[in-house]
């Protein structure tokens, strides 16, 4: 599996993870396997959080990694309700419990919240002191908010932002990917295939995205994958409960789309205005 230098810390970071959203509604024993397969493939960055399942995903990544934690990347997410500075801390070793670890390798405030940044930080710096997580981010801030936690946090420190990202939906390439490419922050596509509404190929859309896949021997899904992590600093976390399709999206590192190729699909599936905050499902 193909890796990018990740955050300002340059981690080496899988291009394709594996997300977990709703994963305690599918077969456990399918979604353990499928995460295991994940990291044979070396799609090994893992995202969850505190919120999915209330705790119940958590568990269940927890069995999967289980005697291979050193392979994984592992992520996951205090809500802003807990985001105090105490709170945060007491989130993070809920989770750390869950999952039978000591430590994450980075945690992220799950979206903008009511308590002051300034608190979930120095939480965060509490918790990369004790080792309990290795580096802290954020999910779903536009650019400003962006610009704010920069601010909080300190040039150079914010690891990722997590992000609503999809062929129908790419606001984000307006603002919120030049800030965090300017800001040395990874971006981390969730839900890439757009959460059930993948284009069909009955649609303009889906029929270029169906050529481009005849002509690499790939599948839509994968050309959709490449497209959005073309650039150097975005991955991708496409939930995946079996491993046949966990197979299906490793295949998507490796795809390289051709100039004309990325200009289709910027046609066939364009950005749209600008408009204010980030996407959300």
């Amino acid at each position: 599996m193909k890796q990018r230098s990740f955050g300002p810390k340059a981690v080496p970071v899988a291009v394709i993870g594996e997300g977990t959203w709703n994963m305690e509604r599918d077969d456990r024993k399918d979604a353990v396997a499928a995460i295991r397969r994940a990291l044979d493939l070396g799609a090994t960055h893992i995202d969850t959080a505190e919120m999915y399942g209330q705790g119940q995903v958590e568990r269940l990544v927890g069995e999967a990694i289980a005697g291979r934690r050193a392979e994984a990347f592992l992520v996951s997410k205090v809500l802003p309700m807990n985001a105090t500075r105490h709170g945060t801390v007491a989130a993070c070793e809920r989770s750390l419990k869950r999952l039978g670890t000591d430590y994450l390798d980075c945690y992220l405030l799950h979206w903008p919240g009511s308590h002051p940044l300034e608190e979930t930080f120095r939480a965060f710096a509490d918790l990369e002191q004790a080792g309990k997580i290795r580096s802290f981010g954020v999910s779903n801030f536009d650019a400003s908010e962006i610009r704010k936690a920069v601010r909080v946090a300190g040039s150079r420190r914010i690891a990722q932002n997590q992000v609503l990202y999809h062929l129908g939906e790419r606001r984000i390439e307006h603002e919120v990917i030049p800030c965090c490419q300017e800001e040395g922050i990874a971006v981390v596509a969730y839900s890439p295939f757009g959460s059930g509404d993948f284009p069909s190929v009955r649609d303009k859309g889906g029929r270029v995205l169906a050529a481009i896949a005849d002509a690499h021997g790939a599948t839509r899904f994968q050309v959709a994958l490449a497209f959005l992590t073309r650039q150097s600093d975005v991955f991708a976390i496409p939930k995946a409960s079996r491993s046949a399709h966990v197979e299906d999206n490793v295949r998507a590192a490796d795809l390289v789309l051709t100039e004309s190729e990325v200009g289709a699909i910027d046609e066939a599936f364009p950005r749209g205005p600008r408009r204010r905050g980030v996407p959300l499902l």
